[in-house]
């Protein structure tokens, strides 16, 4: 146990938290909620730096860290497609029809759970292909949409609350309306893009293996 991996395992306890206060229709307890990511998201490239630059990359790092990525991904995304279905709704979502579309949620899941055991294939057959540029930029607007939506529901709650209304409100609902698709279409298209890079990699990968 290093630093890294306790900051890993702080990042599975923060995304746990996460989850009930999204459900809390109020601007304190969805602020919470944001910051609460902020410091996840953020921690998340501080463990892999402090690992990396220290020599203090370990199994257990490397077990644990795609956890908490995923568990992360479903303490919000889960959430966002549970709230914008609920039958008593307390603020649309950012996305056309204001649901969030089940298909986004297979296709981001879908390539999550995918590599995943596509990655332990690999790893037997001794290829082992590492994390891609596509990969990363995919993570990095995955959460800025996730924090976007988290701040979106929050700003929902107090006007809700304060009786908002006007054209500054209004032409702030229609950037972050905006913001949010997309960002969240770039996400998607790198989910599916960094996914095919991914198996390009491992096909590249089994001549130099078989010839090395």
């Amino acid at each position: 146990m290093n630093l890294p991996n306790m900051i890993t395992i702080a990042r599975i306890g923060l995304a746990i938290v996460i989850i009930p206060l999204l459900f809390v229709d109020r601007f304190d307890a969805r602020l919470v909620a944001f910051l609460i990511f902020l410091v996840a998201a953020f921690s998340d490239l501080w463990d892999g730096h402090l690992a990396r630059s220290r020599g203090l990359i370990t199994d257990l790092g490397k077990l644990l860290d795609p956890i908490a990525d995923k568990l992360l991904l479903a303490a919000t995304f889960v959430p966002f497609y549970l709230l914008s279905h609920s039958q008593v709704r307390d603020a649309p979502f950012p996305w056309f029809g204001d649901v969030f579309p089940l298909w986004i949620v297979l296709v981001i899941f879908g390539r999550e759970l995918f590599i995943t055991l596509f990655r332990g294939y690999a790893a037997r057959r001794g290829v082992v292909i590492a994390a891609g540029p596509a990969g990363k930029y995919k993570a990095v607007f995955q959460n800025i949409f996730i924090g976007s939506s988290i701040l979106w529901y929050a700003l929902h709650s107090a006007a809700g609350r304060n009786g908002w209304e006007g054209p500054v409100w209004g032409g702030w609902r229609a950037f972050h309306f905006s913001f949010s698709v997309f960002v969240l279409s770039i996400a998607v298209v790198l989910t599916v893009y960094s996914m095919i890079v991914y198996l390009r990699g491992y096909r590249g990968a089994i001549p130099a293996r078989r010839t090395g």
